[in-house]
């Protein structure tokens, strides 16, 4: 029988306290199994902290995007902030990116500087580390993000390729053209990974699933078609290792509580995907008994990447 690896990942731990408790409180329900943490979120510190004291497998939100940078010599006069001394925001950053605006250097100066914080923060080094609106796999970025992961030996990172995406017909026009130019700047990245010795799970989901789109349905839907494209051999950006008789998912998550202005976000308060509903419909949907019991008769183990 197929067995299932499946990491449930509950992206931009740090972001504000509520966001800490709703995904706290998913992960001592069992719905999810590992987070991701924005070093320059407001509440990183007390999320470190909470993933200590309760033992959450934990690793890096690298956040070149959203907020403020953590390293010290980029705050002021740096190619990555824009006029009001922020990062240039999720489509900014991909504008200025084009243009050709952002220094390299200072972006390994400044993902550096968060994998050094993170280790300040929980005292080791990511076991995995992604990018937070997958800048990380942006052209330019992709190298020096990889070169990064090399340099500290963190083995794991994401590659957001959904199998099935392009039938999502409930995905917004505009949305569907972001989420295929992720698609695409991440098949343009696995040689990069791969060629610097980085891994990441056979399958990877949640564009689809996000927010007001997340169900139990919905979630077992895009399981049970990536596992039925991966055992078919359709061809995705997926490891060797698929010999074997293990398949290992990625499911991305962004359960919590919605933010409360002022409090939380990464400098500049909280956004509206934050303060928005759907965090708390994903945290609602995630801990339903039927989505884990549909676990257990599946074969399905959900784990972190420490346990790959």
């Amino acid at each position: 029988m197929l067995q299932v690896k499946l990491i449930i990942t509950g992206d931009d731990f740090g972001y504000c306290p509520r966001r800490n408790q709703g995904i706290v409180d998913c992960f001592l329900a069992g719905a999810i199994s590992n987070v991701s943490l924005l070093v320059n979120g407001s509440a990183a510190a007390d999320a470190a902290k909470l993933a200590k004291r309760y033992s959450i497998p934990i690793g890096l939100h690298a956040n070149l995007s959203e907020g403020s940078p953590v390293c010290e010599v980029l705050k002021t006069n740096s190619s990555l902030l824009n006029q009001d001394g922020f990062f240039h925001g999720k489509m900014g950053f991909r504008t200025a990116l084009s243009r050709g605006l952002l220094n390299m250097s200072e972006v390994k100066q400044e993902l550096k500087a968060q994998v050094e914080l993170f280790h300040e923060l929980t005292g080791h080094l990511p076991p995995h580390m992604d990018g937070h609106q997958h800048v990380h796999v942006l052209p330019e970025v992709r190298h020096v993000f990889a070169e990064v992961l090399e340099e500290y030996g963190i083995k794991y990172t994401r590659v957001p390729v959904e199998p099935g995406l392009h039938n999502c017909d409930w995905i917004p026009p505009t949305l569907m053209d972001f989420y295929l130019g992720v698609e695409e700047d991440s098949f343009n990245t696995v040689d990069v990974f791969t060629k610097h010795g980085i891994r990441w799970p056979d399958i990877y989901i949640g564009l689809s699933t996000m927010g007001k789109n997340m169900s139990v349905s919905s979630i077992w839907s895009a399981i049970n078609s990536a596992i039925l494209e991966v055992t078919s051999s359709v061809p995705l950006p997926a490891h060797p290792a698929l010999q074997s008789k293990t398949v290992t998912i990625e499911l991305m998550v962004h359960p919590g509580y919605p933010s409360v202005p002022p409090i939380g976000g990464c400098g500049e308060g909280p956004d509206d995907f934050s303060q928005s509903w759907e965090r708390l419909h994903e945290l609602q949907t995630l801990i339903k008994p039927e989505l884990q019991s549909h676990y257990k008769s599946r074969n399905i183990q959900l784990c972190s990447f420490k346990d790959l």
